[in-house]
């Protein structure tokens, strides 16, 4: 995916906020555009994170409805989700991977708060229970 700065920044401000708990959002990409690893960004969508945990995240789906609702009527289509890992490395665990199933084609970019004050940024293509780093191409 191609990211701009400034919507990485808005992406890594809502994750920096709460650094004890797994934050998480959408990032939607232009509708024309190919596939995830080669579309661009065009907005972040910040979420709740329902369980307000530092293990695990989950939007609520009337939430998650209404920012897929607004995307698609922007002419755009869901490329990302992001979430942090507050205790962890920014690797899927198994519980992204089992969702991951639901969200084919659709780029998992987690923001690993673990390993120091830096955020460290992956982004992670999951399909069919496979795992592959794709690039987050930022300019």
């Amino acid at each position: 995916m191609k990211i701009s700065r400034p919507l990485l920044d808005e992406l890594l401000e809502h994750v920096l906020g709460d650094r004890r708990n797994e934050i998480c959002g959408v990032v939607a990409v232009d509708g024309e555009d190919g596939s995830a690893e080669t579309a661009s960004a065009t907005r972040v969508y910040r979420a709740a994170n329902v369980h307000a945990s530092p293990m695990r995240f989950e939007i609520e789906p009337a939430e998650l409805l209404a920012m897929h609702d607004d995307i698609e009527a922007r002419g755009w289509r869901i490329g990302g989700i992001y979430h942090s890992h507050v205790r962890s490395r920014p690797y899927p665990s198994q519980t992204d991977v089992n969702f991951a199933a639901n969200w084919p084609g659709v780029e998992w970019i987690i923001v690993g708060l673990a390993s120091g004050p830096e955020p460290d940024v992956h982004s992670y293509l999951i399909e069919g229970g496979v795992v592959r780093e794709v690039a987050l191409e930022v300019g």
